[in-house]
C-alpha cells in the first residue's frame, strides 16, 4: 500500500485519539530466543509516526508476553485493548500480524466489529485497513481465518508426529514411581530395592484387603512410608519418602504402566464454556496406543484388570451397578452384600449402641441421598429376618 493511499484513510478525528501498539509472543521461550520478532513489533511505532501520531500518543501494550493467543481470558493486555477501542479512545490499532492479536475467529471478528463501530483503523506489516469498509473488512476476515487455520495445522502436525512415535512405543513419557529410563532410553524397574518392595507390598495389600483405603491403613498401621521422585526444581529426580494417601493408591492401581504395557492417549482435554481446559478419561477401547509387554512391570495384565474390576465394585458412584463392596470394620455380617428388596439398590450399614454392643441396621438411603426422597426401608441387623410376603415390605436380598 502506497503512503499516499494509507494516509488518505487517516482522518483528523482519528489522529486526535491514541494509537495502540499490541505486542505478544506465544511462549516465554519465544520471548527469550525470538528477539528479532519482538524488535519488528516495536518498530511499528515508526509506521504510526509516519501516519501522523506523535510518539507520546503511541501506547504500547506488551504485558501479554509469553501468552497464547488462543484463549483471551488469560490475556489481560488484549482485554484492555478491546476495552479502550470500545470506549473510543483508540484511533488506530497496530499489530505485526493478525496472529499477534488473536488466534481464533471469535476474538478477531469481535475486535473488527468494535473497530468498525468506533471508526478505529487497524495496521499490520502489510498495510492499513478500515474495518468499516467492506473490502478491508473482507480481507481482515480472511486473514483471521487463515491465522486460526494455521494454529490447527501446526497442532495437527505436532500431534501426528507424537502419535507416530507412540505407536512404535518409543515416545518418552513421564513414568510413575518404580519405573525409570536407563542410559539407552529403555524403561526399567527402579534399581532401588526399597522402592520395588514398597510397590510389591502395595499390590499385595490391595489383593488381600480388596480396598484402596484398607491398603492405606496397612501402611499406616505398620508405620511404612511410600516413595516418590521429584518432578521439578533443583532436586529433580531425587527420591523422597512420605505418607501414603488414598489418591496415590488409586493412581497406582489405575496405571497400566505397572503391567509393563506402553499406553498413550488415555484421556482427552476439552474446552469448557468459560474457556478453561478440562480433562476427560477414556475407556480402554478408546486409547490411542496399547502395547503389552513393552517393558518390565510389577503385575500382570490380568491382575491389573482384576484390580480395575474390584475398584469399580468398591466405588459408590455406579448406582445399581454396584453389587458388592469389600468387608469393613464392624460386626455386621452382610455389609456390602445386602440389597434392598424393594428397589434393588445396595443397603448401607448404620450402627447404634445397645447395652455394651454395637448393633447394625441396614438402611436403603440411595434415593434419600441422591434425590431427597424418604428412606426406602430400614432392616434391623440384630436378628435374622426371613420375610417372604408377596408385597415384600422389608425384604433383603444377598448379592452373592
Amino acid at each position: 500500500m502506497t503512503p499516499e493511499l494509507a494516509s488518505s484513510k487517516v482522518t483528523a478525528s482519528q489522529l486526535k485519539r491514541d494509537a495502540y501498539l499490541y505486542i505478544r509472543q506465544s511462549t516465554i521461550r519465544q520471548v527469550v530466543e525470538n528477539t528479532e520478532s519482538t524488535q519488528r513489533q516495536y518498530a511499528l511505532r515508526q509506521r504510526a509516526v509516519a501516519l501522523g501520531w506523535p510518539l507520546d500518543r503511541i501506547i504500547i501494550i506488551d504485558n501479554d508476553q509469553g501468552q497464547s493467543g488462543v484463549l483471551p481470558e488469560v490475556r489481560a493486555g488484549f482485554q484492555r485493548l478491546v476495552a479502550e477501542v470500545g470506549m473510543g479512545q483508540a484511533g488506530i490499532v497496530l499489530g505485526l500480524e493478525v496472529s499477534r492479536l488473536a488466534r481464533n475467529n471469535s476474538d478477531w471478528h469481535r475486535l473488527l466489529e468494535i473497530c468498525a463501530l468506533t471508526d478505529t483503523l487497524i495496521l499490520d506489516e502489510d498495510g492499513l485497513y478500515d474495518p468499516s469498509h467492506f473490502n478491508d473488512r473482507l480481507l481482515l476476515g480472511l486473514k483471521g481465518t487463515m491465522s486460526e487455520a494455521e494454529i490447527h495445522v501446526l497442532k495437527a502436525r505436532l500431534r501426528g508426529g507424537i502419535l507416530n512415535k507412540a505407536k512404535r512405543g518409543e515416545l518418552e513419557c513421564p513414568l510413575p514411581i518404580g519405573l525409570l529410563y536407563n542410559t539407552e532410553g529403555e524403561v526399567v524397574l527402579d534399581p532401588d530395592t526399597q522402592v520395588q518392595e514398597s510397590l510389591h507390598l502395595l499390590f499385595r495389600a490391595f489383593r488381600r484387603t480388596g480396598s484402596a483405603m484398607a491398603t492405606v491403613k496397612v501402611f499406616r498401621k505398620q508405620g511404612l512410608k511410600f516413595p516418590r521422585r521429584l518432578r521439578g526444581g533443583p532436586n529433580k529426580g531425587d527420591l523422597v519418602w512420605g505418607s501414603l494417601d488414598h489418591k496415590r493408591v488409586l493412581d497406582i492401581l489405575h496405571n497400566p504402566r505397572y503391567t509393563g504395557a506402553f499406553v498413550f492417549g488415555r484421556g482427552r482435554t476439552y474446552k469448557r464454556p468459560n474457556g478453561t481446559l478440562g480433562y476427560r478419561k477414556l475407556s480402554q477401547d478408546q486409547w490411542d496406543v496399547l502395547i503389552h509387554d513393552a517393558h518390565p512391570g510389577y503385575i500382570t495384565w490380568q491382575e491389573y484388570e482384576e484390580n480395575e474390576r474390584r475398584l469399580k465394585e468398591n466405588a459408590t458412584a455406579f448406582g445399581s451397578e454396584r453389587h458388592r463392596s469389600p468387608p469393613r470394620e464392624g460386626p455386621a455380617l452382610l455389609q456390602g452384600l445386602a440389597l434392598c428388596g424393594l428397589c434393588g439398590t445396595p443397603m448401607a450399614v448404620r450402627y447404634h449402641q445397645r447395652y455394651d454392643h454395637l448393633v447394625p441396621d441396614y438402611v436403603c438411603q440411595r434415593g434419600c441421598v441422591r434425590r431427597g426422597e424418604r428412606v426406602c426401608q430400614i432392616v434391623p441387623g440384630s436378628v435374622a429376618y426371613t420375610i417372604s410376603r408377596v408385597d415384600t415390605i422389608a425384604c433383603v436380598h444377598l448379592a452373592c
